[in-house]
């Protein structure tokens, strides 16, 4: 039989769920779903009755780019970028900005929100009725404005609107008043916030002592380079080392032509001596010939030996000692008349050569002029080496000169630099002081005089979702857990045995 029966529940179908079995549980436990329903409805009614009316503020704010700030940089003329629009990145820095933790603890400690976040409902049913003591406790608290930025930090609304530079802040509350002024005194605290951090603190104090530093300096060194001149007796030393060179030029080539002019008298020196060697100093400037005035008296006296030896003849024989030594006397004036006729007589006249007393007078002058052209060199060339000590004297001082003129220059463009930079730092916080920044109250802040959205209605449809969705949880939380079998299938199931019959429950 027990093998029967196994078979029977084997063979027994899989059970769909329907929707009975669904609802079945609700109906099961309708009281703890009536009381549930019924409680947490009266409930969000007392307190959709108790809740007070929200009233929400709105404020713009412009951004916009006409005022460029200068960099803060020691360049002269730092160049600022070119943007013709507000960008995205830009408008959220400034929402970001607006809900910065610091700004909206300034914000609560203004506007005494630390207190509103600590409001018990008896607070809110009896608001006459004030607990000094108690709020004075919360204040020097220091989770209290913590808790409170947080909570406002939920209820502030900060979103930039599309397609435009505008920033929308929307703050909500159950005090109009109060709604109007935490717009109102965030406005003012953002804008000190913008310029707190798109300015840097301190820029005109640090641009004054740096024009100081630099005013000081300047003086210092305008003094070194007047006590170095009044030294060193140079006023403008590149200039007076150009003149120097220009003179310096001139005597080196008063020098090379001096020395051109040693070598070429020179040579002409040697010249004028060679041809001194050739030329005669004497010149034949008349010549004469004639005979031999002795021809005649030889002749005379040829004729007289001839005459005595024809006398002799007469008298003696050819071979007379005396006849021959008459001969012999004649034969020797034919001779020397023989001789005297190839020896006429000349008559020569002479003269000073005036080309050699030329080649004189010019050698004496070339070697005068050759004196005074080594006395004016070795004079120049002395000229030369002082005037070449002296422009190495200028190039040293000019050095120094120019490293003490290069300082008072430097001294001075920071001097000037820092002296802009001051004003413009000036001009920063004349503007900042008076709120001309690149962000601006588009619409400020008015007390709104109706309520945001119908609170008590809303409440109440609430009440009445949280109501079924928590009763019907209970419902089905409490059928879950039940041990008790509610239906044959269930105790079948569990069993694994048929149901054969079922007594239904009176409706007592």
């Amino acid at each position: 039989m027990m093998d029967q029966r196994l078979q029977l529940n084997t063979d027994t179908p899989g059970r769909t769920l329907t929707l009975r079995d669904t609802v079945a549980p609700v109906f099961r436990h309708r009281r703890l779903v009536v009381l549930s329903f019924s409680g947490i409805l009266l409930g969000a009614a007392i307190g959709g009755l108790l809740l007070p009316k929200q009233y929400k503020a709105q404020m713009k704010i412009l951004v916009r780019l006409e005022r460029a700030d200068p960099l803060v940089t020691s360049d002269r003329n730092p160049l600022l970028p070119f943007r013709p629009d507000v960008s995205e990145e830009e408008l959220n820095s400034e929402v970001e900005l607006i809900k910065s933790r610091d700004l909206l603890e300034k914000l609560v400690l203004a506007c005494g929100l630390q207190r509103a976040t600590k409001e018990s409902l008896w607070t809110r049913l009896f608001p006459k009725v004030e607990a000094t003591g108690s709020d004075q406790r919360l204040h020097r608290d220091g989770q209290t404005v913590p808790q409170a930025a947080r909570a406002l930090e939920k209820s502030l609304q900060v979103e930039p609107l599309k397609k435009t530079s505008l920033i929308k802040v929307t703050y909500e509350s159950s005090d109009p008043q109060l709604a109007a002024r935490v717009l109102t005194t965030l406005a003012s605290l953002y804008l000190e916030k913008h310029v707190a951090v798109h300015r840097p603190p301190g820029a005109f104090d640090f641009f004054q002592r740096e024009t100081e530093r630099y005013q000081n300096e300047l003086s210092a060194a305008e003094a070194r380079l007047a006590a170095f001149d009044s030294e060193g007796g140079i006023v403008a030393a590149q200039l007076e080392k150009e003149i120097t060179l220009h003179r310096l030029t001139e005597f080196d080539a008063t020098l090379h032509a001096t020395e051109s002019a040693v070598a070429e008298t020179e040579k002409r020196i040697g010249e004028l001596n060679t041809q001194l060697s050739i030329v005669q100093p004497r010149l034949t400037t008349q010549m004469r010939t004639a005979d031999n005035p002795v021809l005649s008296q030889l002749t005379s006296t040829l004729l007289s030996l001839e005459l005595k030896r024809t006398e002799l003849l007469a008298k003696f024989a050819p071979d007379y000692p005396l006849v021959r030594e008459v001969e012999q006397e004649i034969a020797q004036v034919r001779h020397a008349m023989t001789q005297a006729q190839h020896e006429p007589v000349r008559d020569e006249t002479t003269d000073r050569d005036p080309t050699h007393e030329w080649l004189r007078a010019e050698l004496a002058k070339s070697r005068t002029e050759l004196a005074a052209l080594h006395a004016r060199a070795i004079a120049t060339a002395r000229i030369v080496r002082s005037y070449l000590d002296k422009v190495r004297e200028i190039d040293q001082k000019g050095t120094v000169q120019q490293s003490l003129m290069r300082s008072v220059k430097t001294a001075e463009e920071n001097y000037l630099l820092y002296q802009r930079k001051q004003e413009e730092a000036r001009i920063s916080d004349a503007l900042d002081r008076q709120r001309i920044v690149n962000v601006a109250v588009a619409e400020a802040a008015t007390v709104p005089s109706l309520p945001s959205s119908p609170s008590r209605p809303l409440s109440l449809l609430v009440g009445i979702l949280m109501a079924s969705i928590v009763s019907l949880g209970l419902a089905y939380t409490t059928d879950y857990f039940d041990p008790s079998f509610r239906t044959p299938e269930e105790l079948q199931s569990y069993l694994r045995i048929p149901v054969l019959a079922a007594t239904p429950k009176t409706g007592r």
